[in-house]
């Protein structure tokens, strides 16, 4: 379908119907919850559970319900042949359960193997993310001139579409009239296979990711840097010390409760990056550069497996979680937070 100006209009209506019926639905509960918490029963705390009530109810609304209905699926036997008739049971989760550790996910690769391509792919970004964050937001928390420019510069590849930066990319890797290979003749090398092989594929893919994430890290951690007093760095200027040892006794440890929460979000967000490997190479070629979250993608939508898919996303969620308190644990990131 073209984008016409009927398709825009209706588009346009659509939204405006969609923000009217929230706020028809918003209204109705602040009316009810007036007048039985203030009216009814002469709650003390009228006003302040009224204003937590709309994000109450966006919380379950959004989350709840759309996590408890995987649940449920988790437990079910549906797939394209009982998509309908579909029945639930412990016996059906726990077949789930198992397949997504001793069947093929897809035609040929497995859960491990996926699990290990993705804990590489998300280490070598996160790593990369936090390393060239790091490095550029110190250089432009120094004086120089144009930081400005500098900065809006560097929030570009951040601030694009994800998806319009991931099919640029994907053209820009094209073997014959892509940018990188055209650059490598013109060096003097050989053109790389960047979307037919599956190791040059994932490499593509993990450059891209690269790219794409460094200037979000630097956007944190220069708030954090902003955020530790000069006074610190005089002292130690005062008391003979060098860069490195004001960089590893003063900023490190100053930064550790923005680059905590930074961290955890990285791997996540890397973890269960979907759009970068889809649009670039689909999770091909031969399944190569699939991760977890794509071949789920793929199970559910692709090969109509709803039950093994809501399972396979449960231990996806399981793994982030464990993950995500073993790190605030070990790091104590959040110490500070908790201490005030």
């Amino acid at each position: 379908m073209a984008l016409t100006w009927d398709v825009v209009t209706r588009g346009l209506g659509e939204i405006g119907r969609l923000i009217g019926i929230v706020a028809a639905v918003v209204i109705a509960l602040e009316t009810m919850a007036y007048l039985v918490l203030h009216k009814l029963l002469k709650c003390k705390y009228s006003l302040p559970l009224m204003l937590l009530l709309p994000a109450l109810v966006g919380v379950l609304a959004l989350i709840v319900y759309p996590f408890g209905f995987n649940v449920y699926l988790a437990f079910s036997n549906m797939n394209m042949f009982r998509f309908k008739d579909f029945s639930v049971g412990i016996s059906y989760g726990i077949t789930n359960l198992l397949d997504v550790f001793r069947l093929p996910v897809l035609q040929k690769v497995t859960f491990l193997q996926l699990l290990g391509r993705t804990v590489l792919w998300t280490v070598v970004n996160v790593v990369f993310h936090v390393l060239g964050g790091l490095a550029l937001a110190i250089l432009l928390h120094r004086p120089m001139k144009g930081k400005g420019i500098y900065r809006t510069l560097l929030v570009v590849p951040w601030a694009l579409p994800q998806v319009i930066s991931a099919l640029a990319w994907r053209g820009e890797f094209h073997f014959q009239y892509g940018f990188v290979n055209l650059m490598l003749e013109r060096l003097g090398l050989r053109p790389v296979p960047w979307l037919s092989d599956p190791r040059w594929a994932f490499v593509a893919v993990v450059l891209v990711n690269i790219w794409l994430g460094i200037p979000f890290m630097m956007v944190v951690l220069l708030g954090g840097l902003q955020s530790i007093s000069q006074e610190y760095y005089d002292a130690a200027q005062i008391d003979g010390a060098s860069g490195w040892q004001q960089f590893r006794s003063i900023t490190m440890p100053l930064l550790k409760p923005v680059l905590t929460p930074a961290v955890i979000l990285g791997v996540v967000w890397t973890f269960n990056n979907f759009n970068v490997i889809y649009l670039v190479t689909k999770g091909g070629p031969m399944e190569g550069t699939d991760l977890l979250v794509t071949s789920m993608f793929k199970a559910v939508f692709e090969f109509y497996r709803y039950g093994f898919g809501a399972a396979y996303a449960m231990v996806i969620f399981v793994f982030l979680f464990i993950f995500s308190a073993v790190y605030l644990r070990l790091s104590g990131g959040f110490k500070g937070a908790w201490e005030s």
